[in-house]
């Protein structure tokens, strides 16, 4: 049963939950895929239909923002806690690494990908890593055989939203993977090009706050986030 924030669905999970959801999507077989979505994809779904029934339709689904949280709350629906995607990753592949799952990264500029693959590896011993491919591609058909050459179970597909949720929706069943999920800028972070928030920011909800204080060019994106809890309110005062 999934939680309706704002017309976008979430699985009430926690970290951990969700974790053994998708080993269990991976082992069933079949193609799944998992979207990560905070107040900026939900402002954007609510205009775009597309980006929005690609985040509806996918089988898992995590807030990866506190304002998403905080949205639940305000609409009587609290979801148990934040689940960053990029923590989620982590540990998906820490249980790859255990259990012998193959692993594609694709995303980023030229070069991104295969130094997080280097990191990768290293954090995770065992970690197989059976491809890479940058994320600034034309066409989809080459990417796809890469992909279906590599016979990777699971894909980190970092291309940026809504980019990389239609790109799964529309392309993932035909690469053969059984598990994709969309995680943004997360080979920057796993290549060290981008460094995170620490981790105090991070528990204490914060790490919009931190990324705000290193690229301030990002006011205007955060400018915006407060409007999901404006929306949030306007909703429960309607008893939506």
């Amino acid at each position: 049963m999934k939680t309706e924030i704002l017309g976008v669905r979430f699985d009430d999970l926690s970290p951990q939950e969700m974790v053994h959801t998708a080993a269990s999507l991976i082992e069933a077989g079949g193609f799944h895929y998992a979207v990560t979505p905070n107040p900026e994809f939900i402002l954007a779904a609510e205009k775009n239909e597309a980006f929005r029934n690609a985040l509806n339709q996918a089988d898992l689904s995590m807030p990866d923002g506190i304002g998403v949280v905080y949205a639940s709350r305000i609409l009587g629906r609290p979801l148990k806690e934040r689940v960053p995607g990029i923590d989620f990753a982590d540990s998906l592949m820490a249980w790859m690494a255990q259990t012998g799952k193959r692993l594609f990264l694709l995303g980023s500029k030229p070069g991104i990908a295969e130094m997080a693959e280097v990191a990768l590896r290293k954090r995770h011993p065992g970690l197989l890593v059976v491809g890479t491919h940058y994320g600034y591609f034309k066409e989809d058909e080459p990417v796809i055989a890469a992909i279906r050459e590599a016979q990777a179970d699971v894909v980190l597909v970092c291309l940026g939203a809504p980019k990389q949720e239609l790109w799964m929706a529309q392309n993932g069943p035909v690469t053969g993977a059984k598990f994709m999920v969309g995680l943004g800028g997360a080979l920057d972070v796993f290549a060290g090009v981008t460094q995170r928030a620490p981790e105090a920011w991070q528990k204490a909800g914060m790490e919009w706050c931190y990324r705000l204080i290193k690229d301030p060019k990002r006011i205007n994106r955060m400018a915006k986030l407060p409007l999901v809890l404006v929306h949030a309110a306007g909703a429960r005062l309607k008893g939506k």
